[in-house]
């Protein structure tokens, strides 16, 4: 097997006036992200990282935000399709890991719900995807309540079919 590895980055700022959608979860806050789409921080890293590992180019690319299609586009939808993508290009998806900053609100109580919620986009078992929370320790603009940034890691392989 041809083993690959992807990081993807994504942050957006707080924006009042619109919900705060993390990992395709609704979470209960006085403000959410500001962005084309509905602005999930999270799913866009892992979209990015699975982009990347393929060599496929970065959800810009894929989903531009000068294209109004996508003017508050529901981003596991956006997930799925690029699963997908990279199942028609030979590529499985082996894991994830990803990490949310950001200083509030906890997000404990809805990292099971976001992996299951990216586990279904992807079409995967809930145990190949990781979501972790953390804070900044009030340093930065995540800790000044200024947005929220995710990281993540993905291994995909490309399978022999034959």
């Amino acid at each position: 097997m041809n083993f690959r590895v992807g990081h993807g980055y994504d942050v957006h700022r707080y924006a009042a006036g619109r919900k705060l959608i993390l990992g395709g979860v609704d979470i209960p806050f006085g403000k959410g992200l500001s962005g084309h789409s509905d602005a999930d921080v999270v799913v866009h890293a892992i979209m990015d990282s699975l982009l990347g590992a393929a060599a496929m180019g970065d959800i810009g690319q894929h989903f531009p935000d000068t294209d109004e299609k996508y003017r508050g586009a529901d981003s596991l939808k956006l997930l799925e399709h690029v699963a997908d993508l990279l199942r028609l290009n030979g590529y499985e998806i082996s894991n994830i890991d990803a990490t949310i900053v950001a200083q509030a609100p906890k997000l404990r109580p809805y990292i099971n719900a976001m992996r299951k919620n990216i586990a279904v986009a992807m079409k995967t078992d809930t145990s190949a995807v990781s979501v972790k929370a953390t804070t900044e320790e009030r340093l930065g603009f995540t800790g000044h309540l200024e947005g929220v940034a995710a990281h993540c890691v993905s291994l995909i392989y490309k399978a022999n079919r034959e």
